[in-house]
């Protein structure tokens, strides 16, 4: 894997820098995108306020929707992601989505 770059997200009009391999840039673009999508969806509905909760709804909503690929894969209604995603992974998503958060909550409080 090649050293990570850092690229620009917008998501819901506000940039986000986030470091990522060269030839990951391609998939990260397409998920903050989706992302986006997902959570401007969601707060034109009006009826989830506040950036965080946003988010979190989002999140819930591209889980679900993953749930719902990996049973129509066939893999069953039991999902065991850690046979497919190694700890570590999982460790990096958090502490990604950690950050978003917080700079969520910096931008909130500004």
């Amino acid at each position: 894997m090649s050293t990570p770059n850092t690229i620009t997200v917008n998501i819901l009009d506000k940039e986000y820098q986030v470091a990522c391999p060269e030839e990951q840039q391609a998939e990260l673009i397409i998920s903050a995108k989706y992302l986006d999508k997902q959570m401007r969806t969601i707060r034109d509905t009006g009826k989830v306020i506040g950036l965080e909760r946003i988010a979190v709804m989002a999140a819930l909503n591209i889980s679900y929707e993953l749930l719902q690929a990996s049973e129509q894969d066939g893999q069953g209604t039991q999902l065991d992601l850690t046979d497919s995603v190694s700890e570590d992974t999982f460790g990096q998503l958090n502490r990604k989505i950690d950050d978003a958060l917080y700079q969520l909550r910096q931008l909130e409080i500004s």
